[in-house]
């Protein structure tokens, strides 16, 4: 029963959870560490390749006592020139200011990416190396894990992982079977670096092997012209497969993707390079894409995803993440239009599997989510010693 206050008495409101004050989350400090990873091999996709695997961990320093922690973006190049925007650019900035006016610190940030002579994803990696440490810090303070914090969904995600990489030893029937073995609810497969007569004969060995019941999705990383992604998909026809992201060549892609969608079989993915909510919806409004890919630690953070996620609702589009699954399972978990999880095998993302100490293992495709507060990862100070810069 709802009751109301007498005349003459005021009705008040807690100042915070269960009546006491919230702590004090003036940021008083940031420290950042680059860490740089060597990879197994040479992982190599459509037009382009990786040898090593990269972040930044990011503290920020409240006047309670209270840290944010987090890590953000895969950065190889431009690790250490983001490092620098940090500490020497925004950093200053949020000194003084209050973390949980999370708003006024993300505009704060913005004059980070203002710089036209200099790659805008580094400022923006750089933004959000503090934004998703300022929402941990929000987290803790509210002794809330930021899945519920966000929307509070549910309390697990299904996990896809990425494979099919172009290597002269390749064994995908190997690789597959690994992945079903593992638990995986699926995977992405490379694609874009062949003919697509070339590429989908890979794609039905994987799905040979993986059986009707595994997500399976592609992903060219835009490496097709328009009628080469449209043959392709209309060759998956019988494939059953999940989306198709990135088919097409970065110069016109919201119109070739547009194009691709309407005349292929597959639904379509992309997000993943846009640098803002904007950029995400202008693809949902060309009607480019049925899921939105969106990387918070490539585009600002968590509170630009947040953004774009809103947007898709009106659009009936589904949202994804582009790996970063640290923070990618507390978003996805928080929103009823939320798919999959992703993240690479041990050898691909060793930060990933060796970072964080308490990740959760995957049942039946799916990983839970703790009632940790903030985003509950616990770091490993061990592996971040040896591969620290």
């Amino acid at each position: 029963m709802v009751t109301f206050p007498e005349k003459g008495e005021r009705l008040t409101m807690n100042s915070g959870v269960g009546g006491a004050s919230l702590p004090d989350l003036t940021i008083v400090g940031i420290e950042t560490i680059p860490i740089r990873v060597p990879l197994d091999r040479v992982y190599k996709g459509s037009h382009y390749q990786m040898t090593h695997r990269s972040t930044i961990i990011t503290k920020i320093r409240t006047a309670s006592g209270i840290t944010g922690v987090a890590y953000a973006g895969d950065e190889d190049a431009g690790l250490l020139e983001i490092n620098d925007i940090i500490n020497h650019e925004i950093g200053p900035l949020l000194i003084g200011q209050d973390a949980f006016a999370v708003e006024k610190c993300w505009e704060l940030t913005r004059p980070a990416t203002w710089n036209i002579l200099r790659d805008r994803r580094l400022g923006l990696v750089a933004t959000a190396s503090l934004d998703v440490a300022i929402w941990d810090a929000i987290g803790k303070a509210l002794n809330t894990p930021l899945w519920k914090l966000w929307g509070g969904y549910r309390d697990e995600v299904p996990v896809i992982t990425i494979g099919g990489y172009y290597a002269a030893d390749a064994n995908i029937e190997a690789e597959v079977s690994g992945l079903v073995e593992a638990q995986f609810a699926g995977m992405k497969f490379k694609v874009g670096g062949l003919s697509p007569k070339e590429d989908i004969e890979r794609v039905r060995i994987a799905r040979k092997v993986a059986g009707p019941d595994f997500g399976l999705a592609v992903d060219a990383n835009q490496g097709w012209t328009p009628q080469e992604a449209i043959s392709f998909s209309q060759l998956a026809d019988d494939l059953n497969l999940m989306w198709f992201e990135e088919p097409c060549q970065w110069q016109n892609d919201r119109r070739a993707m547009r194009e691709v969608r309407s005349r292929g079989t597959i639904p379509i993915c992309a997000g993943q390079s846009e640098f803002s909510a904007a950029g995400c919806r202008d693809l949902m409004d060309t009607g480019s894409i049925d899921y939105c890919n969106f990387d918070s630690s490539w585009s600002g953070g968590p509170t630009e995803w947040r953004r774009a996620a809103a947007m898709a609702t009106v659009y009936d589009v589904k949202m994804a993440h582009h790996e970063e699954a640290h923070v990618a399972a507390h978003l996805l978990a928080s929103i009823p239009h939320g798919t999959f999880v992703e993240f690479f095998h041990a050898q691909r993302d060793p930060i990933w599997h060796n970072l964080i100490a308490n990740a959760p293992p995957l049942i039946d495709g799916k990983m839970k989510l703790s009632d940790r507060p903030g985003l509950g990862w616990e770091l490993d100070e061990d592996y971040i010693k040896k591969y620290r810069i």
